[in-house]
């Protein structure tokens, strides 16, 4: 498994834990807006920064592409 993946992963379930979603909610929303995507494309910068920075940045990337939160 790659750094990314493994990283995709990891904000995965931070986020499922901070929103407290099931496992299937949190793929099912990261899958619809492209989270997964954006997450890989910005690895090199997100991987630097914590879990709270990390959860809010998917936040706006979700309100950003109209998800309701």
């Amino acid at each position: 498994m790659s750094k990314e993946t493994n990283f995709a992963i990891f904000c995965l379930e931070s986020y499922k834990a901070y929103k407290k979603l099931t496992g299937k909610q949190a793929v099912a929303l990261f899958n619809k807006y492209g989270v997964f995507d954006y997450i890989t494309e910005f690895y090199d910068v997100l991987h630097t920064t914590g879990y709270n920075y990390i959860n809010n940045d998917i936040d706006l990337f979700l309100t950003s592409r109209g998800a309701v939160l």
